[in-house]
């Protein structure tokens, strides 16, 4: 039994570090500044958006928060949910704007989670729009919003659905 539990911890612990390393990556310096309602993050070519806000959200130990943004993308990556697989299917588009991020931060098992949607569009101004599953900053900059909600919210999964949903914390009307 405590062999089984010590490997239990270290496995643990294997995945806590690969997970710190992993947003510890994303250098944050001279791309955040602070603002009365949260953060305002400037992003540049080649950075990687989801995981410079997931940082964020370690570093500064944001309980929840709303984020908004727009930019240029080399790449951005939608995916939409096949309930029956229980998988999203991805769909990547290169050299886009991103006219529109909107999503949210809470936490699950101890590492942030990062919830977004939003629509890109190209040259033609064709649009595309769902789920972020990825996005690269290309040339010129993407600008998010982060703004700071006063409660730790967490993502579970729903049952009912065997979807991840936000749980909104005790005693919220």
């Amino acid at each position: 039994m405590f062999l089984k539990t010590l490997i239990s911890l270290w496995i643990a612990v294997l995945a806590a570090l690969a997970f710190t390393a992993s947003a510890q990556a994303q250098d944050l310096t001279g791309k955040v500044t602070r603002t009365p309602t949260g953060y305002l993050m400037v992003l540049r070519n080649g950075d990687d958006v989801l995981a410079h806000i997931e940082r964020l959200a370690v570093v500064e130990q944001i309980q929840s928060a709303s984020i908004f943004g727009i930019g240029f993308m080399r790449e951005a990556t939608f995916g939409f949910y096949d309930f029956s697989r229980k998988v999203f299917d991805p769909k990547t588009f290169k050299d886009v704007e991103m006219a529109n991020l909107t999503g949210s931060i809470a936490w699950k098992e101890g590492k942030p989670s990062i919830h977004a949607h939003g629509i890109v569009t190209d040259a033609t101004f064709i649009g595309a729009g769902g789920h972020f599953l990825g996005m690269t900053v290309g040339t010129g900059s993407c600008e998010i919003t982060v703004i700071l909600h006063p409660h730790k919210l967490e993502r579970f999964v729903d049952p009912a659905i065997g979807a991840n949903v936000l749980g909104l914390h005790p005693g919220a009307k």
